[in-house]
């Protein structure tokens, strides 16, 4: 049986520092590039567009520029009336989904570094997140209880507002991808004795994970303590577009590195699949949680 490999992520390795956000192309300017596009090659006029969608020639134009906020609604209806197949429908589906991204976490500014808001940006055009925690429950899949109390353990001189806002934001996250995106969520089983909270918490939280993991695209299983896993966490995703088509995320304490050249981005691909090698199976993983659920519940 193969087993994980160590590999510590350092300032030698091939990786791309995260640009700011600035730098890169709006995503409503980016949307509206894309259903430009589209129009023009079916050689449809503005005028004759703006009628799928109710409006004026004027309110399409600012469409396509991304001068104003796109609603769902009239994409959606602009990608019917294009008839556009489902490949090209991917696009659409993770252009407007970035975009909400944009306008609905710059409220977590204030609790929010530069480098997590970027990893939450990439979150909504993903395909795929593949996620391995060695000390906590992956954010994505913490109960608000949970994640209260593991920032109050890690960020003791933080105001109840800033703790309230974090939690804020990792649940806003959790409803945003859960559901739409498919998740394979590895987590060392030491975890489930990580005490985060009381009693209670964790007999919730743990809860939760069994019931999140009979979801269609949701998938938690545990890696068994005599495993040998990275001793830190990695989040590794992947696009439909083949421009970005994935990349690796590895926070540090004060910092994170996005891995997008080849080589680096093979050595953390090995490592999660030696992952898929040594995790439990579903079932042995659903037992062992439910079993932890009983001691905390004692």
């Amino acid at each position: 049986m193969s087993v994980a490999r160590r590999m510590e992520p350092n300032a030698g390795s091939p990786v791309l520092p995260m640009q700011p956000s600035e730098s890169q192309p709006s995503a409503g300017r980016m949307l509206g590039d894309e259903l430009r596009r589209h129009r023009e090659n079916r050689g449809l006029t503005l005028k004759e567009a703006a009628r799928a969608i109710r409006g004026s020639t004027s309110k399409m134009s600012r469409l396509e520029r991304g001068e104003s906020p796109p609603k769902a609604r009239d994409v959606y209806d602009l990608a019917r009336f294009y008839m556009l197949d489902e490949r090209e429908m991917q696009v659409i589906d993770q252009l407007l989904a970035q975009t909400n991204n944009n306008q609905w976490y710059d409220q977590y500014a204030d609790v929010t570094p530069d480098y997590l808001r970027r990893l939450i940006q990439l979150e909504g055009q993903a395909e795929q997140i593949t996620v391995f925690e060695s000390q906590v429950v992956p954010g994505l899949l913490q109960t608000p209880a949970y994640a209260e109390a593991l920032v109050r353990q890690v960020m003791r001189h933080a105001t109840a507002a800033e703790v309230a806002g974090i939690v804020r934001l990792r649940e806003d996250r959790r409803k945003r991808v859960l559901g739409r995106i498919r998740l394979i969520a590895f987590m060392d089983e030491t975890v489930l004795d990580r005490r985060r909270g009381t009693d209670e918490v964790m007999s919730d939280q743990l809860r939760y994970l069994m019931d999140i993991a009979q979801k269609n695209k949701v998938h938690v299983r545990l890696v068994a303590k005599e495993s040998v896993a990275p001793p830190y966490p990695i989040t590794h995703l992947t696009f439909p577009d083949d421009q970005h088509a994935e990349l690796a995320y590895v926070e540090q304490v004060r910092s994170a590195i996005y891995v997008t050249k080849k080589r680096a981005l093979d050595e953390y691909r090995k490592l999660l699949d030696d992952l898929h090698e040594v995790a439990l199976e579903k079932e042995q993983s659903m037992e062992r949680l439910a079993q932890a659920i009983e001691r905390y519940r004692r």
